[in-house]
């Protein structure tokens, strides 16, 4: 498991990133980032229940978006 000591030194902050697509450069492709405030000032539900979006019922996925959204940084 990192430790993020060496991101602690500088500004301490992470982007997380994905990419949805049919394929580099085939097709349309989406990508996004976000930064989140580290594990220890999270909600609970983020760190329990957030793993894999693809295995989220659809009700499940709007409720941790909307947990997402609230402690994000956006920008």
């Amino acid at each position: 498991m990192p430790d993020f000591s060496i991101e602690d030194q500088y500004c301490g902050r992470i982007a997380g990133i994905d990419e949805v697509g049919r394929g580099p450069l085939a097709g349309p492709v989406v990508a996004a980032a976000v930064i989140l405030p580290r594990d220890d000032l999270l909600p609970a539900v983020l760190l329990n229940e957030l793993n894999d979006s693809k295995k989220l019922s659809v009700k499940k996925r709007d409720q941790l978006h909307d947990i997402i959204m609230s402690c994000a940084e956006v920008g």
